[in-house]
């Protein structure tokens, strides 16, 4: 078994660009994922576009050249794979780290492969750059587990003609609400918010709401879904409980960090739910653990937060070669 300096658990663009950093610095790393390189972003809705512009995505000096300003789902993927490999960045696809523990002045990690094998590491350093998207916000109610239910949307033809449920109001919320519509779906929207989120993209917004003006796209403000039930759902809004027919619902509610992984490896979290880490370096609670990337976003919205997340390697690396100290507290 090698002695590894620095282990990156997760290959997504922030655990890739914290890895290409630390490889400009001379550090070597190896990047273990236990499912595909940049799984959460081939985990988006097959046509999606992001928010941000190609150039705050880019990663280790490798420009991002797309066909129009804001690049697509298939151009990210295509990107980063080619990042890394230009890198060569040592990657371990489809293993699974399940612990990691104090070994001497280092680390052990263990875990298992796609075949159920044992795994184990050791390394001086381990950076956790896990991201949310295997973690939904569950909403608690009856029927939630049902198989009419999802988490997450890719596309929207198997849904065509049927009466779709989405629970949320941000980007991914109007974003499926919009591609669903398009294909015959009809649409309603169940958001507990006041009014309409002011992170919807502004070119999106105003179409989305002329939808909505015009009752092609049902939204019900000040609402949750309380009961879901074969082939309806009972909402809670101002007036009272209603009900309305339903054949999928989609609950866009968001993501959260393995809480179990990181507290069983000794990482503190907030009162919110959300690890505990220094600012100034990404290092959590456990000296040598560090955090890049989603996993320490906090609220800010998983697209959006690659833009400064893929400058975390910067952060880490600089306190490791003792560039900057911890912050004071």
């Amino acid at each position: 078994m090698n002695m590894e300096h620095t282990i990156i658990i997760g290959a997504g663009p922030c655990g890739l660009a914290a890895a290409i950093e630390l490889q400009k610095n001379g550090i070597s790393a190896l990047v273990i994922e236990k499912r595909n390189l940049v799984h959460s972003i081939s985990q988006y809705p097959t046509y999606m576009q992001f928010f941000s512009t190609s150039e705050k995505l880019e990663i280790g000096d490798i420009p991002f050249t797309t066909a129009s300003e804001k690049p697509t789902r298939l151009e990210a993927l295509h990107y980063y794979r080619i990042a890394a490999q230009r890198h060569g960045i040592r990657i371990q696809p489809y293993e699974t780290i399940t612990s990691i523990v104090r070994a001497g002045e280092g680390f052990q990690l263990t875990g298992h492969d796609r075949f159920d094998s044992p795994l184990e590491y050791r390394c001086s350093h381990v950076i956790i750059a896990t991201g949310y998207f295997d973690h939904p916000n569950e909403l608690g109610i009856p029927g939630e587990n049902m198989d009419k239910v999802s988490h997450f949307f890719r596309e929207a033809h198997p849904y065509a003609g049927m009466k779709v449920a989405i629970i949320g109001g941000s980007n991914s919320a109007i974003d499926a609400a919009l591609e669903l519509e398009r294909i015959g779906a009809e649409v309603t929207i169940v958001y507990r918010g006041e009014s309409y989120s002011p992170s919807i993209k502004p070119w999106v917004r105003p179409m989305f709401e002329k939808k909505v003006e015009s009752g092609i796209i049902g939204m019900y403000f000040q609402s949750r879904v309380v009961e879901i039930s074969p082939r309806e759902i009972s909402v809670e809004g101002p007036e009272g409980r209603f009900h309305l027919a339903n054949d999928f619902v989609l609950a866009l509610t968001g993501f959260h960090p393995d809480r179990q992984f990181l507290t069983e490896s000794g990482i503190t979290m907030e009162k919110e739910g959300y690890p505990t880490f220094d600012e100034n370096t990404m290092e959590t609670n456990i000296p040598g653990i560090y955090l890049a990337g989603v996993v320490a976003s906090r609220h800010e919205a998983n697209e959006i937060f690659i833009e400064s997340g893929r400058f975390h390697g910067k952060k880490i690396v600089d306190h490791m070669l003792g560039r900057v100290e911890a912050s004071k507290k």
